[in-house]
């Protein structure tokens, strides 16, 4: 059986999770999605399209979609399920986790990749943390849950941008890309979204083949920054190298969650830079929420690809190395108050 692709849903309270969720729901696409909801949140979906009262744990809907509520740990909800699709008892083609608005998004994501019973059913997809414009800025300076969820996206959803002046938006936006620069962000009104921009991102690959973001080691404005934010896809951003934005809100918050790359022209020598991250990994595993990375490693004439959350981290080789294409590792880090100088200067001595 191939593996079941599952995405988790994340977001603050009132950010719009449950519209963007009816929206997939309710829209014709003919696929058959099996729904998890953390029982204690306080949005439940509306019982017009979920019937929460019943007493089963599982209950089947019309449109072939099934939703169950969480009344164990997630671990046993997820085997239940994989064990019902096996016997045929339960027809669904992927997963969705909604999570409560206060759930830090990091142990979900672990689930799928240290229990093997899990691992050998689902594959995870993507995280999806939808932020909502008018209460943003307030949620990430107040809650750390917020800004971790910011953290560990693989796709953002600003909802009801419709509320605020287009300046705050743009502030945001720009907050938003200093805390997690590799997570494209999206506009949406009332949960209208492509669901090709919800399934089959292939963001969160550590236990399969891993895909190459064909951007990730593109150049973008970032060295000169002290953060080394990407500034692509920002209208009005084209500042020079090391030149600071002069956004009236952007230095005004010093988010907790942030996010640094580190580049090198010079491969990497493989049993220093494994040493190396075995190290931090150790040391700062809880703080990193996310990392990932394209490396030119001696020895291999192919890319390896690597990426982790918290202490899990996997790598595996991906394609050649085209004839002539610069042989450059770019790797992006985004975690709670991690030392930069450390990282970077720990990087730069395992090179060759």
């Amino acid at each position: 059986m191939s593996l079941i692709p599952a995405t988790i849903l994340t977001g603050f309270l009132g950010s719009g999770k449950t519209t963007l969720l009816k929206r997939v729901l309710s829209e014709a696409h003919g696929q058959k999605i099996a729904i998890i909801e953390n029982e204690f949140g306080e949005e439940n979906i509306d019982a017009d399209i979920l019937v929460t009262e019943t007493k089963e744990q599982i209950v089947q809907m019309s449109n072939g979609c099934i939703c169950c509520t969480i009344r164990e740990d997630l671990r046993s909800t997820l085997q239940l399920l994989a064990a019902k699709k096996r016997k045929g008892l339960l027809d669904f083609e992927r997963v969705v986790i909604e999570t409560t608005g206060l759930a830090d998004p990091g142990p979900v994501a672990q689930t799928f990749f240290m229990d093997d019973e899990i691992a050998e059913s689902f594959l995870l997809d993507s995280i999806l943390t939808l932020v909502d414009a008018k209460h943003a800025d307030k949620q990430l300076d107040d809650r750390q849950e917020a800004r971790r969820q910011v953290g560990f996206a693989d796709q953002i959803f600003i909802s009801k941008t419709d509320l605020v002046a287009k300046e705050e938006v743009d502030a945001l936006v720009h907050r938003l890309k200093h805390i997690n620069p590799r997570a494209p962000q999206k506009q949406v009104h009332f949960g209208e979204v492509s669901l090709a921009d919800v399934f089959d991102l292939r963001g969160f690959n550590l236990n399969a083949k891993l895909d190459i973001d064909p951007d990730f080691l593109k150049e973008d404005g970032g060295h000169g920054h002290d953060h080394g934010h990407d500034h692509e896809g920002h209208e009005g951003h084209d500042h020079e190298h090391g030149e600071d934005c002069d956004h009236p809100h952007h230095h005004v918050h010093d988010d907790d969650v942030k996010s640094f790359v580190f580049r090198a022209e010079r491969p990497f020598d493989p049993a220093k830079l494994e040493d190396f991250l075995g190290a931090i990994v150790n040391i700062y595993g809880p703080r990193m929420l996310r990392y990932k990375g394209v490396l030119d490693m001696k020895g291999t004439e192919r890319k390896v690809i690597f990426q982790g959350v918290h202490q899990l981290m996997g790598s595996d080789l991906g394609p050649a190395w085209t004839e002539g294409e610069p042989r450059m590792s770019k790797m992006v880090f985004i975690g709670i108050e991690l030392p930069k100088d450390i990282f970077l200067q720990g990087l730069e001595q395992c090179l060759v």
